[in-house]
């Protein structure tokens, strides 16, 4: 039987197992039940603790938080707080993204008084199962702990989950519990993978030489293989960059990100043509993408109508390895693990191809082939080149506005040849993340929701971007639309209190969002004469450069500025570039105004044209 330390409590044993994961910062809104875990966690002095204005944000910092880090934690108060947290959660859960939810519920007293005479103290619910029962829709493991004896059991069970499965878990803990004595921890948590045995090896040999055969079956107009890479979001989730990094220089491979695993690997690795997003990419990357290559092997690729632009399948001539299973054309192999395939396929293209023997540009074949459209770049190098350049500062005629496609372009010069820091750009949904995906960006510079799309996401998940300890020295830069930043405009209160520098472009294209008229009734954007948005598109409008004063303290600088025409764009750029401009000492809110009419370029294909 094991002791009871007297000196370990549950509070004490959950914040030890929490550190010993390498969190470093708790985010969440705090609550009476919550309150004696947060005195130990400060008593313990490894976690900081980072209250958020809303459960939500609380949620989407430590999500953001859990992509960079590899795990994030977050904590709140039973019910009211739990189910505002819930939307966060589902995200993570769809993501795959390792999140640890402590929900502090109301004492075993109550709950005992609740049973004998039905009495109900606040947040409680005469379902007992309520919270339990909705976070079991997105967790791979949820407890209750109700008893101090079972308790390390039960958190060293959930968070073993967590790392194994790269999802979030839900520990749903009495208050009462808190300061009750249980054992210490004993033996360190690791994540539990799942075996690799003789009849995986069978299955891993039978889906390369299926790739091996779809890219012998498929060869370009010389002869020669032409497969092209589709890297996705399980490259990032189960920390595979260096693999991907070693196939595609091992063998010479092209390949594309999903915009889901932008900068997932260094863009400027010589392979690299692009972030490929069906109709919706770059004109250049869907023409060699689609029309040039062969044969496309996505690698931890999601099929989700984001990645894909539209597109309701991929076709007969795709590979997709992602969620424990590899298809290949109409064939499909089960339990074969991302990272098991990528140094056996890396090894069979070699024994086949010879070292290198895939390296191509893409760009360069197409266009010798096809010849050069237009004034666009003949080759891979040029290309890049192209969208590094973006619009760099210039004289711009008097009364021009600004449009998407020319915020970005400026960006794109900014980033790569303007600012001497590191920067996380943090994309929300809908035109933001259309218009941001050609960024072209370091490892690790790129974070967005590609499927669950909650918008508002990023500026919570701002937050957590900018206290992960791997980009702790990399500012935020946000792109928000309007209607996504009312959502969630009081998360920039934490980015004050905390003096985070980020600049968050608040994307208002006159008051209404964008993204559902064109998903529903797109011709709106065919006319700059047409009538007005269909009206439950059409928002409120706000000053929202003037929240940053409403944010800001004595000691927590907040500036906010209003952008309309480029050339004012380029004096806030060349602001940003000084240290000593007051701009810089704390975040700055960015409304960039543009027309109801525009639109991302990458969206026109959905606009009908005469």
């Amino acid at each position: 039987m094991t002791a009871i330390d007297r000196g370990c409590t549950v509070a004490r044993y959950l914040a030890l197992r929490l550190a010993e994961l390498g969190i470093t910062h708790l985010f969440g809104v705090p609550g009476n039940h919550l309150g004696p875990f947060l005195t130990t966690l400060r008593a313990e002095d490894e976690i900081e603790w980072v209250g958020t204005p809303t459960e939500g944000g609380a949620g989407q910092a430590a999500d953001a938080y859990a992509r960079i880090h590899g795990v994030g934690a977050v904590a709140v108060t039973y019910s009211v707080g739990a189910f505002n947290l819930l939307n966060a959660c589902g995200g993570a859960y769809v993501e795959q993204v390792p999140l640890v939810a402590v929900n502090a519920s109301p004492p075993y007293e109550q709950w005992q008084n609740y049973r004998a005479v039905g009495l109900l103290t606040s947040h409680m619910s005469p379902r007992a199962e309520s919270n339990l029962d909705v976070y079991r829709q997105v967790t791979v493991d949820a407890q209750v702990v109700s008893h101090p004896g079972l308790a390390p059991g039960q958190i060293d069970a959930a968070l073993t989950a967590c790392l194994s499965e790269r999802r979030p878990v839900y520990l749903e803990i009495m208050e009462d519990l808190w300061d009750e004595p249980c054992p210490e921890p004993e033996v360190p948590l690791v994540p539990r993978e799942r075996p690799f045995s003789a009849r995986n090896q069978t299955m891993l040999d039978h889906a390369v030489q299926a790739i091996l055969t779809l890219v012998e079956e498929h060869p370009g107009p010389d002869g020669r293989p032409r497969p092209i890479v589709w890297a996705g979001e399980e490259i990032d989730r189960f920390r595979l960059g260096e693999q991907l990094t070693g196939l595609v220089e091992a063998t010479g491979v092209p390949f594309c990100t999903t915009v889901g695993a932008k900068a997932v690997v260094d863009e400027d690795l010589p392979q690299f043509h692009g972030v490929y997003n069906g109709p919706a990419s770059h004109p250049d990357v869907h023409a060699v993408f689609k029309d040039w290559a062969t044969c496309r092997i996505g690698l931890g690729a999601w099929s989700t109508s984001k990645n894909l632009g539209g597109e309701q399948s991929v076709g007969g001539d795709w590979v997709m390895a992602a969620l424990g299973g590899v298809s290949v054309g109409t064939s499909y192999f089960p339990d074969v693990q991302l990272r098991h395939l990528l140094p056996a396929l890396q090894d069979a293209l070699v024994k086949a191809y010879g070292s290198g023997g895939l390296t191509a540009d893409y760009y360069a074949e197409s266009y010798d082939h096809h010849g050069s459209p237009g004034d666009r770049p003949a080759a891979l190098e040029q290309h890049r080149a192209s969208l590094r350049a973006g619009a760099a500062r210039s004289r711009h005629p008097d009364g021009q506005r600004l449009t998407y496609d020319g915020v970005f372009d400026r960006l794109n010069h900014f980033l790569n040849h303007d600012t001497g820091e590191d920067w996380t750009v943090v994309s929300d949904a809908a035109f933001s993340l259309i218009g941001s995906m050609n960024l072209s960006l370091p490892a690790g510079g790129f974070l967005s929701q590609v499927s669950w799309l909650s918008i508002g996401w990023s500026v919570g998940a701002a937050t957590g971007a900018a206290l992960a300890p791997e980009r702790a020295d990399a500012r935020p830069m946000v792109f928000v639309g309007d209607g996504a930043f009312q959502e969630t405009c009081q998360e920039l209160s934490t980015h004050t209190r905390l003096g985070l520098r980020s600049v968050v472009f608040v994307m208002d294209n006159g008051h209404f969002y964008g993204i559902e008229q064109m998903l529903v009734h797109p011709e709106f954007y065919a006319d700059r004469d047409a009538a007005d948005a269909d009206f439950y598109n059409v928002l409120h409008p706000w000053h929202y450069d003037r929240l940053a004063a409403v944010f800001a303290g004595g000691k927590t600088p907040a500036n906010g500025v209003s952008v309309t025409h480029p050339a004012e764009l380029d004096d806030l750029l060349a602001r940003l570039t000084d240290p000593a401009d007051p701009l810089n000492a704390g975040p700055l809110l960015v409304r960039v105004r543009l027309h109801r009419h525009d639109y991302p370029r990458a969206m026109a294909y959905k606009v009908p044209h005469s």
